[in-house]
């Protein structure tokens, strides 16, 4: 008997055990690839070129992360990388909010001519020759603010904190101006503590828009120093055969390369550095996302 006081039919139980190994397929299929690369990267290179490894690393190795490691440039790269998503998805969260929440303000002047010119943003762009001669006359080119101004404003993400800010009580405004609060108070300690769902999840967007950027990097920065992660792993990558890889390492992680590194371990050494912090950051976000799906269950 159910907690419904029904009894279960046949018919249900049969339904159950097809949805519930369909799910246990769907799981398999989508977390076993990233599982694979993880085995991989701590398999010995050249024993993982005989094939014949599913589940389980069968010579167990962290030569391909000295590898990766050893790069002169990377431990540059990480911090440059870390700075940028912390500053850029900082400022991109309040930029965008701040942005969203006036467009939200039904007293706005103008409002549908901003929102047109927002929309029109989002779907048509100059191009890449306009953007780079915006950014050089801007004086941002090789600078560590190419990373960050650009960014502080994302079209679809004020799009979605917009109907955010709608959908919460208009009464809060009036209660707090009549408390003699200034707009700005009645955004920073009103609007903002009822908006950590949709805060978390366009900084999680934000973050993972930082952490993966290569492009930038690659074409809007010549400096060395100011390198991505992103941008060195995908070159290591692109190099990933013994002859490039052993040009890209120091002189002792040459030799182990000659010894054990593949093309295959190297690549999925680097795949799984870049995916785990996002991987790890995710779990802490996790609630609000949790939240907002309620918060929209009860005002539908």
């Amino acid at each position: 008997m159910s907690k419904l006081g029904m009894k279960r039919t046949r018919e249900d139980y049969i339904v159950d055990t097809v949805v519930y190994a369909i799910l246990v397929l769907v799981f398999f299929a989508t977390l076993y690839p990233f599982y694979y690369a993880l085995v991989i990267s701590f398999n010995q290179g050249i024993d993982a070129a005989r094939g014949g490894i599913y589940f389980w690393p069968r010579k167990f190795s962290l030569d391909n992360y000295k590898a990766v490691f050893s790069n002169e440039q990377m431990i540059d790269a990480f911090s440059v990388t870390v700075w940028r998503t912390l500053i850029g998805t900082a400022l991109s969260v309040t930029f965008t909010a701040l942005f969203a929440y006036s467009l939200a303000y039904k007293e706005l002047m103008f409002k549908k001519v901003y929102i047109s010119l927002l929309i029109f943003a989002m779907y048509f762009s100059g191009g890449l020759i306009p953007y780079f001669i915006l950014l050089k006359k801007l004086h941002l080119m090789n600078t560590f603010l190419v990373y960050i101004i650009p960014m502080m404003l994302n079209a679809f993400n004020a799009i979605i904190m917009m109907s955010f800010f709608r959908e919460l009580p208009g009464e809060l405004k009036e209660s707090g101006k009549i408390d003699g609060a200034s707009d700005f108070t009645i955004f920073s300690r009103i609007m903002m503590p009822l908006s950590k769902p949709v805060l978390a999840t366009i900084a999680l967007f934000e973050g993972v828009a930082h952490w993966n950027s290569w492009f930038d990097s690659a074409y809007f920065v010549t400096d060395r120093s100011l390198k991505t992660a992103s941008f060195v792993l995908m070159e290591l990558i692109n190099k990933a055969n013994l002859t490039s890889v052993q040009g890209t390492l120091d002189a002792r992680a040459a030799t182990y390369a000659a010894q054990t590194f593949t093309a295959e371990t190297i690549r999925m050494a680097t795949m799984i550095v870049v995916v785990i912090p996002i991987v790890c950051v995710y779990p802490f976000l996790q609630k609000y996302f949790v939240k907002g799906m309620l918060l929209g269950s009860i005002k539908g």
